[in-house]
């Protein structure tokens, strides 16, 4: 750049527009990469209150003291919260086990058993679907800062080429070429901080949730269990 320097020449369609082509791909793949993360932060912001809220919903049906049977049939054959599908398929084993007859201690344990694989099962599946697109944050928060220090080193490079064809090295000339190579850097922090914070937050908050299922799941196979222990 050998025009002198100007407050436009700092502005950031300045900086795009002037910066080298690798440089501007950089700055492409990290805006686009941030776009990505905002809009996964977005979708886990909004489904994990109204996963938290849908079970505390039911966490409420059914601790108001009605029978298991009634809080699963309301939630439908095929619910859609992960503690109604939990309950279901508990259900389903103890129906099963019922209707074949429970006569000794030892069946009433491979019952328990067989319940708390189904349980797990569960748990692990709605574990998974609460850490969906948990990753893709994880790689923009680490990725984004080399990415954009990759174009920060290739512009200044760009730039010290270009300072030594023109032959002229006065500050007002550097900097903008400076400036274009060190923005790419800024977008890369841009990417990567929201992401990191979001991404801690929501590894968090699944975890919660999964404790959440677990403790669910303790309740439903004890009360299960209590049931079996009364018919033997």
């Amino acid at each position: 750049m050998d025009a002198a320097a100007s407050p436009e020449s700092f502005s950031f369609i300045t900086l795009f527009l002037n910066a080298d082509w690798v440089v501007k791909l950089v700055m492409i793949g990290l805006i686009l990469a941030s776009l990505g993360s905002w809009a996964v932060i977005l979708d886990k912001l909004f489904r994990f209150s109204a996963l938290n809220r849908a079970a505390d919903r039911f966490e409420e049906q059914v601790g108001s003291g009605r029978s298991l049977e009634d809080v699963a049939g309301e939630a439908g054959s095929n619910p859609r919260h992960a503690l109604p599908r939990m309950l279901q398929a508990a259900l389903k084993e103890w129906r099963e086990a019922k209707a074949k007859g429970v006569q000794s201690e030892g069946q009433v344990a491979l019952l328990s058993q067989r319940i708390d694989r189904v349980l797990d099962t569960q748990i692990a599946r709605e574990s998974a679907k609460a850490e969906e697109g948990l990753g893709s944050l994880a790689i923009v928060a680490t990725a984004s800062p080399f990415i954009g220090l990759f174009g920060t080193v290739w512009g200044i490079m760009h730039a010290f080429q270009s300072i030594a064809a023109a032959k002229n090295t006065s500050l007002t000339v550097v900097a903008p070429s400076i400036a274009e190579a060190l923005f790419a850097t800024a977008i890369g922090l841009i990417a990567a901080i929201p992401a990191y914070i979001a991404y801690n937050k929501f590894s968090t908050d699944a975890g919660k949730y999964a404790g959440r299922l677990e403790n669910f799941a303790d309740d439903l196979s004890t009360a299960i269990q209590r049931r079996l222990s009364e018919r033997v």
